[in-house]
């Protein structure tokens, strides 16, 4: 009885163990090297390393406004899973149209960065970057608008938290790994660990809010979305995007997606 206790607790354990590694494949799609260069858009964008605090150097974009008021405003750009920087450089261009600076991020393993994704690593990215614009380009915090999408979301919840800034900008956002892991693999959910806690750390958020989600999008479902907001501190704003899935928010929203997100910045940071 004993071998075979042993026997199905060593099963256990390896079954274990190689879930988690593919959890964190599922989670980050990283995309090496560059598909997009910012010339052949015809998009100013400045080409930056950064170093985090634990000695990892990650790629940026800087993308400015192509106009400014008096007092500038930025913008901090945290991408989904897939792919890489480049491929949002597009968006970013679109973003800074709206008056504001975007940094735009590339977590690392992705793009031209070092190193391999993780979760603890991806929050440290975000804080290089923020300190990249408040100590580097002399940006107040107070002028600074995070934007968040889909994982990049749940990146930007965490560095937002107990943290004065101007306001943050989440789409597609979901609530916590749980969550979605129980819409994905269904039972093996619960072995999967958690992660990436956004419900519980949106209560400490000190900031204007806007949530955008597409109502098809079929893999961040809008009922997470709007379980998150929920769970969320006033002033904020909820917009559904009629007719949009996960990845064609941008183009389905069209002109008044960018409208409502000038609005918000105007607001916020004016």
């Amino acid at each position: 009885m004993m071998r075979v206790v042993g026997t199905v607790a060593l099963a256990g354990g390896i079954f274990l163990a190689l879930l988690s590694p593919l959890a964190e494949r599922v989670i980050f799609q990283p995309t090496r090297g560059v598909a997009i260069e910012p010339a052949r858009l015809g998009v100013e964008a400045e080409s930056l390393f950064l170093d985090t605090e634990d000695g990892v150097r990650v790629h940026a974009y800087y993308v400015p406004a192509t106009t400014h008021a008096t007092a500038p405003r930025a913008l901090l750009f945290l991408h989904g899973n897939a792919g890489n920087a480049s491929h949002r450089l597009p968006n970013a261009a679109a973003l800074a149209r709206l008056g504001a600076d975007v940094l735009l991020l590339d977590y690392r393993g992705y793009g031209l960065s070092e190193g391999s994704p993780s979760e603890a690593g991806v929050y440290a990215d975000a804080r290089a970057a923020w300190n990249h614009l408040t100590e580097v380009r002399g940006v107040p915090p107070e002028r600074i608008v995070l934007f968040g999408r889909s994982l990049g979301g749940a990146v930007a919840v965490e560095l937002a938290q107990d943290r004065t800034l101007a306001g943050l900008v989440l789409e597609s956002a979901f609530t916590n790994i749980d969550d979605m892991a129980r819409r994905m693999i269904g039972p093996l959910a619960n072995f999967v660990g958690g992660g990436f806690p956004s419900d519980e750390r949106i209560t400490r958020v000190r900031a204007p809010l806007l949530f955008f989600h597409g109502d098809r999008d079929d893999i961040v479902p809008i009922e997470l979305g709007r379980a998150l907001y929920a769970a969320a501190p006033e002033p904020k704003r909820f917009e559904s995007i009629d007719g949009a899935g996960h990845n064609d928010t941008v183009v389905v929203g069209g002109n008044a997606y960018f409208a409502k997100i000038g609005a918000f910045l105007d607001e916020v940071a004016p």
